[in-house]
């Protein structure tokens, strides 16, 4: 009783750690539009702002601190995080061109690379195997709360007073939990579900043994880059909708905030649930069953997208959005269990991080930009529907990540770890 006492509150800290975490990497997507109005900026000009100033940093530190994890207390590398990642938040406020805006996003990604991957670890040692994927769906909630509450309160503030006061607002409210998620976790040990207690404390292996035991397992890169595959689209959807529904429908600001805020909270929070519920139930018949979901799903979502994108009325276009919003994010609880269940506890930080290399550098940093980047081409033939068209091409990259989650079905069941069970 007192370790599931502890584990769900624990898994409590982490989720309003998570939830910043978004608020904090989203709330430019409302933002962008006020932004892109004073600064003069272009789509591909914004698209760099919020796709590769954020992943370059946020992608490539996440392995090495991820490897610190492996060795050093979890939760205080996570407050640290926590604490750098609020205060650029909160520096972006004050920038005045485009380039500073870019290193101060560059500063959020460094605070956030020590966010998620260390997190993963923790709650795979606070949760047993059975309870895995609901678990790390509960925290992955983080991402449709904290970007809706991004939305929301990014609208909302800039409306009210202005967008450089929402970022400042946000970053500093992030480093008011920094005490919490010091005082009110402790770091349990690794592999304490996975195998014998005498055996708990085995010396984290090297880097380049983790290198070695992921590279010789086939479903880790088909679950890798069909994450990634998924999120070049599904970052670039939520970079992009906000300024969507302005050329689309003429929704203000404000209005926007609750519209869009809605589809991301309602179909988030509905989707990544489910995706973590059904992930251990199938999971615990065979480990197929875990890249199966997202593969399903993502076929689903690419048509109730395009019905969205193209739909002629607010409703509809709600409806479809929310439907797709679901299917899109279903893969977080099912998919990271697998990640974790594939290597020994003693490598889950480190390579939990390569995971979140190749899905964020790719997902965030060219799925954002690619959008924009598209727009910006296409205007000349589509004009004012041209981010519609370049949303609606870019639903191929669906396509792509159920292909390859499929094949992470075949193969997942020779790459299970299976050392002793607790």
């Amino acid at each position: 009783m007192e370790r599931a006492t502890n584990g769900n509150r624990v898994l409590a800290i982490l989720l309003l750690a998570y939830i910043f975490n978004f608020v904090d990497r989203q709330i430019l997507s409302i933002l962008q539009i006020p932004i892109k109005a004073e600064l003069g900026l272009s789509d591909a000009q914004i698209g760099l702002m919020g796709g590769l100033a954020f992943a370059l940093l946020y992608s490539g530190l996440g392995v090495p601190i991820a490897w610190l994890a492996d060795r050093k207390d979890r939760a205080r590398i996570i407050a640290v995080s926590l604490g750098v990642w609020s205060a650029f938040t909160a520096l972006c406020g004050v920038a005045q061109n485009f380039w500073q805006l870019f290193l101060t996003r560059m500063g959020v990604g460094v605070g956030e690379a020590g966010g998620v991957a260390p997190a993963y670890a923790l709650i795979s040692d606070y949760f047993p195997p059975e309870r895995r994927a609901r678990a790390l769906a509960i925290f992955s909630l983080g991402i449709p709360i904290g970007s809706a509450l991004g939305v929301f309160f990014g609208g909302w503030l800039a409306s009210s007073i202005n967008w450089r006061y929402a970022f400042m607002i946000v970053g500093l409210a992030g480093l008011l939990i920094v005490p919490l998620v010091l005082l009110g976790i402790k770091d349990p040990g690794r592999g304490r579900y996975d195998r014998a207690p005498d055996t708990a404390d085995v010396k984290a292996p090297s880097f380049a043994e983790v290198a070695r035991t992921v590279a010789a397992k086939p479903s880790f890169w088909l679950l890798s880059f069909g994450a990634a595959s998924g999120s070049i689209l599904g970052y670039g959807l939520a970079f992009w909708l906000p300024p969507l529904l302005t050329r689309s429908f003429g929704l203000a600001l404000v209005d926007i905030s609750w519209y869009y805020g809605s589809i991301a909270l309602v179909g988030g929070v509905i989707g990544v649930w489910l995706g973590g519920w059904f992930g251990d139930k199938l999971g615990r018949i065979r480990p197929s069953g875990y890249p199966l979901i997202p593969a399903i799903c993502f076929l689903l979502a690419a048509p109730a997208y395009a019905a969205g994108i193209f739909a002629s009325s607010l409703t509809i276009a709600w409806i479809m959005f929310t439907i797709a919003a679901a299917l899109g994010l279903a893969w977080l609880g099912p998919v990271v269990a697998a990640v974790q269940h594939i290597v020994p506890p003693s490598m889950r930080a480190t390579s939990s991080a390569a995971f979140l290399f190749i899905n964020n550098l790719l997902g965030i940093g060219f799925g954002i930009y690619f959008l924009g980047l598209m727009s910006d081409m296409m205007t000349a033939t589509y004009g004012d529907a041209a981010l519609q068209y370049s949303m609606f091409y870019g639903l191929g990259f669906y396509l792509l990540s159920a292909a390859l989650y499929g094949l992470a079905a075949l193969r997942i069941g020779r790459d299970w770890y299976r050392g002793e069970m607790a």
